[in-house]
């Protein structure tokens, strides 16, 4: 950390700037506070120099968008992404040094230590490598070591760059710090060729020098590719795992998602979990958050971060390439370095290769390969000096044509190229990412023809299962609203434009029907039909080509309800399906007596629950049931589903004032006969609140969230039969019964499981989420031996017997840069022996037991 320098921008939009915190070849770090004079935050500002480039520019955004698909976990949540005003953006600060700082002040870290920081970033790469991207630029430069675990602070080659530079015709020349032996080969990387980097850096970590990193410069190719890794100083428990990364063979190295496990099974969270770091380098994050805290915006020229950019450019122009943040104070007079920081010892700037993105060309560039498309592979970090840059005889860049324009859409299945020369004798080494298995807008990653995917490969624990196919939904349709099995053969997903279905086999698009468009409900209805429920009409479409074979509107086709409006499905149990509708009807006024004015008549809603049958297409009964909000349709959620009745529960958007004044806080369930829609009862239970979690089971129990707890309930009587107390904000999410079981999830992200009858804990365990969100979701496979428990982080999976964890799944969303991140949650829906996960509009087909 220094002090911001004569020329520094003041200002980023609603940041202040306060000290320079770290600098990079393609940017500058700077602590700034928010406007409201309490936050800290990182704002990350492109060299105005090279901001000027076009390909500089699209490059920058498309990464930024990158980390906003990562956001979580590991990789703190963008605070702002990049605009044409000024390139820059901005995140939540944590106090934390790099790796190469940490090494430097303390040396080599300790075994655990090393194991949570490669955990960490193999998490950080599995999600990545799940959709098939390639995460580049893994240096001690980019990672940070924090008080609860490492982050990951830059994602792309630009990011990665050791040093960039603007060159005549516009070309921006980069840099990169490593090479990888598949590069060497002039071959295209993928998913491996970040776990050798992770292999380097874990090397680097744990003893304080890289392997393959010394030696003469024109010999480094030779090195890379065929020479030894010296490993006797890494840690005997580490050794084998990190050779294995180092595979001269990318197929001989392990999946990010095995290293994770195999380094600590219970994720890096829970393994960090009381500290994590030598004493020196806690105290040295402790320093540099007390000074970060007390820290004033200097005096000065107040400057913005967009037109003053051009002011640090001449601040940062001056220094050496390649230059440390904690140089010789002499070097620029203007700075002043704080006492405390971390001193990095003098460094040799080891080039490894060099990249030439030049301006837009006007026409086609000999012996080029293709453009770079505008959504770099998810990448790591900038930095300038690598403890481990790999040196090479310096190269002559090769000009390569800039990305294309971020209004052009990127191609289904993306082969980026950036060629480099190594040396004189070495040229085609691949140094960009490759989308490997890319999907299109509505194609799966399965082969070309209509034969079930392939079995997946064995998994080591920790590790999820490759899955057997992937779908994504169309970048251009709306976005799902729900998903459902049809046949166990189909997986139907709808939305506002209609529906699809998918073939569960294979993960291919069977047809499309825009008939469907915003059903809320998909079910089987016999052997060839799939049943939908939209908000207007019931459609029975053909499981084999979509075609529309029966409908029923509600409007007009429900005898004695004219134009009634039907909220979303109750629930449905085999067969029959449950739902309620309403209508306004007219009361006339009563007659006035003599002499009186006539009253004016009235409109009323009226209410029914009704009871389906979806195979023969028969209401098989209706019941009067009171009236909700405006315009009148009470919404019923099933509860539980049993021989001889249901019970329901109605959603509290629906509930009218009057309802909400005689519930008192609490709950109301009704139970009705199957038979004949008879009600049975209408009680409350215990504290159970209108949104509280429930589920009933079939043995006539129901299960409630109260405060902390969780309590079980008599149905006929309304009296308790257990309780099973929570600790302090714990708040019980919905349970799932199955079998004897009830298996439970909290907000402390924790699952479980109670026997049914009498609560008591058979097992409890934690998913390693960060806390902060809902309790997750769980869903029991079909098969009833796993149990999944999904949240807005990742899918984690456990025997449900026992609790063991299986395995995580994360995915990083869509790989458009230019499109929104994704922030929604995950869903899982178990049938046969998979578990289809779905994450807005990605979906993987999972084997389960």
């Amino acid at each position: 950390m220094e002090a911001l320098r004569q020329d520094d921008p003041r200002h980023f939009g609603p940041y202040t700037a306060l000290a320079r915190l770290r600098e990079r070849a393609s940017a500058v770090h700077f602590l700034t506070r928010g406007a409201d004079g309490d936050g800290l935050a990182v704002v990350t500002a492109a060299r105005p120099a090279l901001a000027a480039l076009p390909a500089f520019r699209r490059r920058f955004a498309a990464e930024a968008r990158t980390a906003e698909r990562l956001a979580g976990g590991w990789v703190q949540p963008p605070l702002t992404s990049p605009d044409d005003e000024g390139l820059w953006t901005a995140a939540a600060y944590v106090p934390a040094l790099t790796l190469a700082e940490a090494i430097a002040l303390a040396g080599p870290l300790p075994e655990r230590a090393v194991r949570i920081l490669g955990a960490g970033l193999a998490e950080t790469l599995s999600r990545v490598h799940a959709t098939g991207s390639v995460l580049q630029g893994l240096a001690p430069e980019t990672v940070l070591l924090a008080e609860d675990g490492p982050r990951l602070t830059a994602f792309g080659p630009l990011g990665a760059a050791v040093a960039a530079e603007a060159r005549e015709g516009g070309q921006l020349s980069v840099r990169l710090g490593y090479l990888t032996p598949e590069q060497i080969d002039g071959a295209e990387v993928g998913p491996a060729s970040d776990l050798f980097v992770l292999g380097l850096l874990l090397a680097y970590a744990a003893t304080g020098t890289t392997p393959l990193a010394d030696g003469p410069d024109d010999e480094a190719a030779e090195r890379i590719a065929h020479g030894s890794a010296e490993l006797g100083s890494v840690p005997d428990e580490l050794r084998a795992l990190i050779a294995g990364c180092l595979a001269k063979d990318p197929a001989a190295r392990p999946s990010a998602g095995s290293v994770a496990a195999e380094l600590a099974l219970e994720g890096a969270a829970g393994l960090a979990k009381g500290g994590w770091l030598p004493g020196p380098l806690t105290a040295a994050v402790s320093d540099q958050a007390q000074r970060a805290r007390t820290m004033e915006p200097p005096a000065g020229p107040v400057r913005d971060g967009a037109p003053a950019q051009a002011a640090t450019a001449g601040a940062v122009r001056d220094r050496p390439e390649g230059g440390a943040e904690g140089g010789s104070p002499g070097a620029d007079s203007p700075t002043t370095h704080f006492l405390g920081t971390v001193a990095r010892p003098p460094q040799t700037d080891r080039i490894t290769t060099q990249l030439a993105l030049p301006r837009e060309a006007t026409g086609p560039v000999p012996s080029q390969p293709p453009a770079l498309p505008p959504a770099p592979a998810p990448a790591p970090a900038p930095a300038q000096q690598f403890p481990y840059a790999l040196r090479t005889a310096a190269p002559a860049p090769l000009a390569l044509p800039a990305a294309p324009p971020a209004a052009a859409p990127a191609p289904a299945t993306s082969r980026r190229a950036l060629l480099t020369t190594v040396g004189a004798g070495v040229a085609g080494l691949l140094a960009g990412g490759a989308a490997v298995a890319a999907l299109g807008s509505d194609d799966s990653a399965s082969a070309p023809d209509d034969k079930p995917a392939p079995a997946p490969r064995p998994t080591l624990p920790g590790q999820a299962p490759g899955p057997r196919w992937m779908y994504h939904h169309p970048a251009g349709a709306p976005a799902p609203l729900t998903a459902g099995v049809c046949r166990d053969e189909l997986l139907v997903l709808t939305d506002t434009a209609g529906a699809t279905a998918v073939d569960l086999r294979t993960g291919r698009k069977v047809w499309q029907r825009a008939d469907a468009a915003g059903a809320q409900a998909v079910r089987a209805a016999g052997n060839d039909l799939c049943f939908l429920a939209t908000p207007t009409e019931f459609l029975w479409l053909s499981a084999e080509d979509g075609r529309v074979v029966h409908r029923v509107r509600f409007v007009d086709q429900f005898t004695g309800v004219p134009g009634m409006k039907v909220a979303p499905l109750t629930g449905g149990s085999g067969d029959v399906v449950w739902f309620t509708g309403s209508n306004t009807v007219t009361v006339k006024a009563p007659k006035p007596k003599k002499g009186k004015k006539p009253g004016k008549d009235t409109q009323v809603a009226k209410a029914w629950l009704f009871a389906y049958d979806v195979v023969r297409r028969k209401e098989l009964w209706r019941v009067a049931v009171p009236a909700g909000r405006a315009p009148g349709t009470p919404a019923y959620r099933l509860t539980a589903v049993r021989d001889a009745d249901i019970v329901v529960r109605q959603d509290v958007a629906t509930l009218t004032p009057a309802d909400v004044d005689a519930g008192k806080g609490k709950a109301l369930f009704r139970c009705f006969d199957r038979a004949t829609g008879k009600l049975l009862w209408a009680r409350q239970f215990g504290a159970v609140a209108p949104a509280g979690a429930v589920a009933g089971d079939e043995e006539g129990r129901l299960y409630g969230a109260v405060g902390d707890g969780l309590q079980a309930f008599e149905t006929t009587t309304g009296k308790p039969v257990w309780t099973l107390d929570g600790t302090a904000s714990s708040v019980f999410g919905t349970p799932v019964p199955a079998g004897t079981t009830l298996h439970i999830t909290n907000r402390n992200q924790e699952v479980g499981a109670l026997e049914r009858a009498t609560g008591r804990l058979l097992w409890r365990r934690s998913t390693e989420v960060p806390l902060g969100g809902g309790a997750p979701a769980l869903t029991v496979s079909a098969g009833g031996k796993t149990l999944l428990a999904a949240d807005a982080t990742q899918v984690t999976a456990f025997t449900a017997a026992d609790g063991r964890r299986l395995w995580k799944f994360q995915d990083i969303g869509a790989q458009d840069p230019k499109g929104a991140a994704v922030a929604a949650p995950y869903r899982v829906l178990a049938t046969g022996r998979t578990a289809v996960v779905q994450r807005e509009r990605a979906f993987y087909a999972f084997p389960v037991e």
